[in-house]
């Protein structure tokens, strides 16, 4: 009788084990995708308008330019339409951090040392967080709106 109950310990102590592991896989399931919005809007922020930077599956991302700045970052699902986007501050260029490239390797007028980034960020069906980055001085509203970036690691 006593070695059943242990049986019936070890049998709940593993299922336990084993939930946890299933809840930390579906956490580290999601991932967060860094862009160069700059990069990506190239020539375009001279011309005032909608135009379109990125395409991800259903999810097309466009830049709004007004004056030469980025005025907002509008993302579009094919089948549910309008997708909400998030506005991030950080003093880290995150964009440059999910390429690897080192700093010693970019051209000098390619860096901003100690600039503020903003980025624009949408979440897909997979959980999955899209995020564009501009340095400040692209962006018409500043950080208006903008929350701390903190990465998920």
């Amino acid at each position: 009788m006593n070695n059943k109950r242990v049986q019936r310990l070890l049998t709940a102590v593993v299922v336990i084990v084993g939930l946890f592991a299933l809840a930390d896989a579906a956490v580290a399931a999601a991932k967060t995708n860094h862009h160069d919005g700059k990069q990506l809007l190239g020539e375009n922020f001279k011309a005032n308008g909608h135009h379109v930077i990125h395409k991800k599956g259903n999810y097309t991302t466009s830049v709004e330019v007004k004056d030469g700045k980025v005025a907002g970052v509008h993302v579009k699902h094919a089948k549910k339409g309008d997708v909400p986007v998030k506005k991030y501050k950080t003093n880290k260029n995150m964009a440059q951090a999910a390429g690897r490239q080192f700093t010693s390797m970019l051209l000098t007028q390619d860096q901003y040392i100690g600039t503020v980034w903003i980025g624009y960020a949408y979440i897909d069906e997979y959980g999955d967080e899209t995020i564009y980055w501009f340095p400040y001085d692209m962006i018409l509203d500043g950080i208006t709106g903008a929350v701390d970036y903190v990465p998920a690691y």
